[in-house]
């Protein structure tokens, strides 16, 4: 809109079916969203209002609330579930803590969809070939390119604590500073929409696929997860003694209750299962560990102040809001029932059937469908909703046949 209508407060409203608009662009039937599709308040976070820097002609952009026109958030909007679970912890006088990973791509421009990704030429006039994990080599010549995103990160409120080469060729990773999770799901989302931007400016493509290539580490978006008691900020996964405490083996045992269920929560796209059924280093279980991250639950090693779970399944692919919002419910879940983990998994192991997750979108969504954890965490609407729009995908992807059934069966009998 205007900058003068939204300065003078006029309201945007939008079709309530739009939540549920799938990657393609299509809907599912009416009845998913009401039948007569009725609109929402688009309502501005005054936190979340940006001029963008990267704009040659001056825009902003501001993050903003679905809410139905009596005033509560729609139970459609992903952002709007992940402020109820805050306020259920809230609730309890605990905060949450969160801070987001994630790993991206960039490669040089891709205009035919048949052919491979590939990576940008560097200054030495050649293509990376994988060597450059946690190097501090500038001949990829992507120079330039960071250093408008370290400005516009700066001119958006970004704070960024790590950034490095990752194991993937011309793969990289940003560690965004922990804080409170409706803000870092905001910066993740934001930070997401400002690499691919600046990359269009600098003739290249970011990809925030799972998987987008193959024989090639995958890309993640794992989330660590720590709860301080409101008013002292201390963190209740530790007692005085430096100790984990049982609210934290609570945690650990939701998020073990529910990561089977919420798989399609974290890994919502065809292609995150082909990071997943590759697991180094992205495991597709709910085992968990310290600090070994062939688990799925990873218990970093830190000082006890600074004690924390990180969720290692969600991939880049993940929406922030959604990923962050499932993993705390489902921590939750555990803490308001007293569940008990597993025993900790150390070294090399063999996953308990129990504790294996959905390794395809169909088997995940399966699950999610007879998941009543699901539906009394986030509720039916939603959940139907989300699956009625992971179907038509799926759907969509099963109407093509890929380049390996050509090559592969095409000679078979």
């Amino acid at each position: 809109m205007t900058a003068e209508g939204f300065l003078e407060g006029r309201r945007l409203q939008m079709a309530r079916g739009v939540l549920l608009q799938c990657i393609m662009g299509g809907y599912p039937p009416a009845r998913f969203y009401g039948s007569d599709d009725g609109d929402l308040a688009l309502t501005a976070d005054p936190r979340q209002i940006h001029r963008l820097p990267w704009s040659e002609t001056p825009r902003a952009l501001a993050i903003c609330d679905a809410d139905e026109l009596s005033g509560e958030s729609s139970r459609l909007s992903t952002r709007g579930q992940l402020k109820q679970v805050i306020a259920r912890y809230a609730a309890l006088g605990l905060a949450p803590v969160v801070a987001t990973e994630l790993e991206f791509f960039v490669f040089a421009p891709n205009d035919d969809p048949g052919q491979p990704f590939r990576p940008p030429v560097g200054k030495d006039g050649r293509r990376e070939d994988g060597y450059s994990a946690f190097s501090i080599s500038s001949n990829n010549g992507l120079r330039p390119f960071f250093k408008e995103v370290y400005e516009c990160m700066a001119a958006l409120g970004l704070p960024r604590d790590t950034f490095m080469h990752e194991m993937g060729v011309s793969q990289f990773e940003i560690n965004l500073l922990h804080g409170d999770p409706l803000l870092l799901a905001d910066q993740t989302f934001l930070f997401k929409h400002l690499l691919k931007e600046v990359a269009l400016k600098h003739g290249l493509i970011v990809v925030c696929m799972a998987k987008p290539l193959a024989h090639t580490p995958g890309s993640s978006m794992h989330i660590h997860q720590s709860l301080v008691e409101i008013g002292s900020g201390r963190n209740v996964f530790s007692d005085e003694s430096g100790q984990p405490t049982a609210l934290f083996h609570h945690f650990i045992g939701g998020l073990q209750a529910g990561m089977a269920d919420f798989t399609a929560l974290f890994a919502p796209n065809v292609n995150s299962y082909q990071r997943l059924c590759h697991p180094y280093a992205s495991p597709n279980n709910a085992c968990w560990s310290h600090d070994n991250r062939a688990a799925g639950l990873r218990i970093p090693a830190s000082s006890p102040v600074a004690r924390r779970v990180e969720n290692r399944l969600p991939g880049a692919d993940a929406n922030p809001y959604l990923a962050i919002a499932a993993s705390l419910a489902a921590g939750l879940h555990g803490i308001e029932n007293e569940l008990a983990p597993t025993a900790a998994i150390q070294g090399e192991f063999e996953v308990p059937d129990n504790l294996s997750l959905p390794c395809t979108l169909h088997a995940a969504l399966e699950r999610l469908k007879r998941s009543q954890l699901a539906r009394e965490l986030f509720g039916s609407e939603f959940i139907e909703g989300y699956i009625a729009s992971k179907t038509m995908e799926l759907t969509c992807f099963f109407d093509e046949i890929t380049p390996w059934e050509r090559r592969v069966l095409a000679a078979q009998a």
